[in-house]
């Protein structure tokens, strides 16, 4: 059983009868006397796909759902679907990009360190590692002494994927971007 204050992205639980998968998650505490903290909550249908907005109320279990995961590799897409394999058995499948959601900036052909996940068999997502190396393909010049303090810029990668960068990034460099928000981490040691 998991308890609504142990919520975070990427949880799976059995919530109105289906699985779904915590999108996202903020707890608020009332300022009344004993008000219980709400979870203020979004979650993905696994099955479905389909998103709900919840205001959750602390105290109350959940189910954790019955969800298998294998780990696979991305291999490319053709736009209208995007195609993996499994690691293990070979088997490839393909997701589309509403199953994907907001995951597709982040896959380049070849990435490895996915995890699938199965209910009953089935392919219903996947989850991406916690870091990604992209290239960078679209930035301002960067500006020499213009400031002592550090500047961000925006900077477009090679999934088309804007990161906020410093300045001093140029085009061409691979930097490394946290899969969860899509921050920049730092420059990619190749």
């Amino acid at each position: 059983m998991i308890e609504v204050s142990d919520f975070k992205k990427g949880l799976c639980i059995v919530y109105k009868d289906a699985p779904m998968i915590i999108v996202n998650v903020t707890f608020t505490t009332p300022t009344a006397r004993g008000g219980a903290t709400i979870a203020k909550t979004k979650l993905r249908n696994l099955l479905t796909g389909q998103l709900i907005s919840d205001s959750i109320r602390s105290g109350t279990k959940y189910d954790e759902a019955d969800v298998e995961q294998r780990p696979v590799s991305y291999l490319y897409s053709d736009e209208t679907h995007w195609h993996f394999m499994d690691s293990a058995s070979y088997e490839q499948f393909q997701l589309t990009r509403e199953e994907l959601g907001d995951l597709v900036p982040f896959l380049i052909d070849g990435l490895e360190g996915i995890r699938a996940r199965l209910i009953d068999g089935r392919v219903v997502g996947v989850e991406l590692p916690l870091s990604v190396t992209l290239t960078v393909t679209e930035t301002d010049p960067s500006i020499k002494g213009a400031t002592a303090q550090a500047q961000l810029k925006r900077a477009v990668t090679e999934t088309g994927l804007e990161v906020q960068v410093p300045s001093y990034l140029e085009i061409g460099e691979r930097i490394k971007v946290d899969t969860r928000d899509g921050h920049f981490i730092e420059r990619a040691k190749d």
